[in-house]
């Protein structure tokens, strides 16, 4: 990194805190301090809600996904724009009428206090975890390739976001996110572009994406119903939409972004904003890995990019035979550049077509040359980490990108790692304080509950900061953070439909049936018996048909509230 990347980098963060502290400064009073006023505008919901959602782990590991294994991931995306109808139309209208801070307020008017407490339990122990996670995966990646101190990188992202998260609130989150925001889509714009610039002149855009095409990089949607398929239609369709539902509509990182409406339309046009231009957003961002991978057509590329790896392995006896696979892969990479260059000169289409079939043999022969990798990786160290999707991208950013752009995207990364962990931070602070702490320490004033929900904030803070310093990275990271949620999202979304649309089932075998099912899913997960995405629906499924069950043999037991009527 040159000093112009520094000054861009260092710049944009600073602004970005200092910018987010004086504009949300004097928040005195709870409704200010934890609803930001409650005065926020529909395209800043939308913003928002983005932002909490696009870590920096989306910058990072969706085009190292599409690098490696193409498009199909944005199939996961499928049942958001569903799950945003369902939120408008029967969560915000309930949020909005009971005037609530915190989702789980509604759940002790529903049910009772003891399953409000339970829910809020389980959002705090994997958002906790998802919080470290969220800091831990630039962390972990910016250390290997640039050498910078994993544990100083940590504490330096998780003090930035407590800085201006616990000054100024909700309120301090929301505008910032504008702004963080704003530098990812320019940073990913320029990205593409320069990347499609540097593809050779005969190259077009178009001849890029056959090129891509060839080697299945483009192959979007998968109808079937394979369970040992990840990314499928229809565990997009299904799965993915109870998992959207969950996470949009009870996870209080996402509710307190809408929360801060200023009416019930602005929070549901700012819930359609996001469902609108997420999709197009994650579809953008693979096509930007889809584009780096055209790159390397006519590129070298690493035999495997995680370069702590490759560290490993030549410092041990392992080393030679490492170095015969990468002296392979050069001479497979002169193939393929040979032929894409024919082919980017080529008119007629059987000849077009011909061609293209050598090339996509040619990347499969790659593809076997980087698993060997691997497996010589984990001879060398059976602990190493073999999955290099999340390097690819940042590889590509500090090796070819102009000086001053590396600089930007490093913001951008950077960016959305704090834009994600302080929304996280203001919901874990904001769900302690209101639904544990306040509910049983009552009668303090305004500034008592804002300071409480600072110093639990900054807690939060702390214990996220502890979590990614004792991290360990496995699989892709993007998959992790949403493996996290799912073990979780399920079971909770259940507690909610419950809580909406069955009146018939009380409070106690709703908790009951809760803590069997989470119990269950944390079974089905380990046992590894279904893709993570199913859980969600399988999740909601256990919770509901548990609780009938419980339900038969309880009577009327258990409800000490008063029904709240879904309008």
């Amino acid at each position: 990194m040159q000093n112009l990347d520094w000054y861009i980098l260092v710049g944009t963060l600073l602004f970005i805190v200092l910018y987010g502290t004086y504009k949300s400064r004097g928040s005195q009073n709870v409704t200010d301090y934890l609803k930001g006023g409650s005065d926020s505008r529909w395209w800043t919901i939308g913003l928002s809600v983005m932002a909490t959602q696009a870590s920096a782990i989306t910058f990072l590991s969706t085009p190292g996904q599409a690098f490696h294994s193409g498009m199909g991931f944005i199939q996961f995306y499928f049942g958001l724009p569903i799950a945003m109808v369902v939120i408008c139309l029967v969560f915000i209208p309930i949020y909005h009428r009971l005037k609530v801070f915190t989702a789980y307020e509604y759940l002790e008017t529903r049910f009772d206090l003891k399953t409000r407490t339970l829910t809020a339990i389980l959002f705090l122990v994997q958002r906790g975890l998802a919080a470290g996670i969220t800091i831990f995966a630039p962390s972990i990646i910016l250390s290997a390739v640039l050498g910078w101190n994993l544990i100083y990188l940590n504490v330096g992202i998780g003090l930035l976001v407590i800085i201006y998260t616990v000054s100024g609130g909700t309120k301090a989150v929301s505008v910032t996110q504008k702004q963080q925001m704003a530098v990812i889509f320019l940073g990913m714009l320029i990205a593409f572009l320069i990347i499609v610039n540097y593809l050779p002149l005969d190259v077009t855009f178009n001849k890029a994406l056959e090129i891509a095409g060839a080697s299945g990089k483009l192959e979007v949607l998968d109808f079937s119903f394979d369970l040992e398929n990840r990314y499928t239609v229809w565990t997009g369709l299904i799965g993915g939409t109870f998992l959207m539902l969950s996470y949009f509509g009870t996870d209080q990182s996402q509710v307190q972004r809408y929360l801060s409406g200023r009416s019930m339309k602005e929070m549901q046009m700012g819930m359609i904003f996001n469902g609108l231009l997420k999709v197009p957003m994650q579809f953008f961002i693979l096509l930007v890995g889809v584009m780096v991978f055209v790159f390397y057509q006519f590129n070298s590329s690493p035999l495997h990019f995680n370069p702590s790896a490759v560290k490993d392995v030549m410092e041990s006896p392992y080393a030679a035979a490492y170095e015969l696979l990468e002296n392979d892969k050069s001479i497979l990479e002169t193939s393929i550049r040979k032929e894409q260059l024919i082919y980017s000169k080529l008119v007629d289409e059987a000849e077009k077509k011909t061609t293209l079939t050598s090339i996509a043999a040619l990347n499969k022969k790659e593809e076997q040359l980087r698993e060997q990798s691997k497996a010589i990786i984990k001879k060398a160290n059976p602990d190493a980490e073999t999955n290099d999707k999340d390097y690819v991208f940042i590889h590509f950013i500090l090796n070819h990108m102009p000086r001053g752009l590396i600089g930007l995207l490093l913001a951008v990364i950077l960016s959305a790692a704090m834009s994600s962990t302080a929304s996280e931070l203001n919901a874990l602070g904001s769900t302690t304080t209101i639904d544990l702490y306040k509910r049983n320490v009552r009668g303090k004033g305004d500034k008592h509950y804002v300071n409480a929900s600072k110093w639990f904030t900054m807690l939060w803070g702390i214990i996220a900061i502890s979590v990614a310093c004792v991290a360990n990275l496995f699989e892709n990271l993007i998959e992790l953070v949403n493996i996290i949620g799912s073990i979780f999202y399920g079971n909770v979304l259940g507690i909610f439909l419950l809580a909406f649309f069955f009146k018939y089932v009380k409070s106690l075998s709703v908790f009951v049936a809760a803590i069997i099912t989470q119990a269950l899913i944390v079974g089905l997960w380990w046992a590894d018996i279904m893709p993570y995405l199913w859980l969600n629906l399988v999740g909601s499924a256990l919770v509901i048909g548990i609780a009938f069950i419980l339900q038969l043999f309880l009577g009327n037991r258990g409800n000490e509230n008063k029904l709240i009527e879904v309008e």
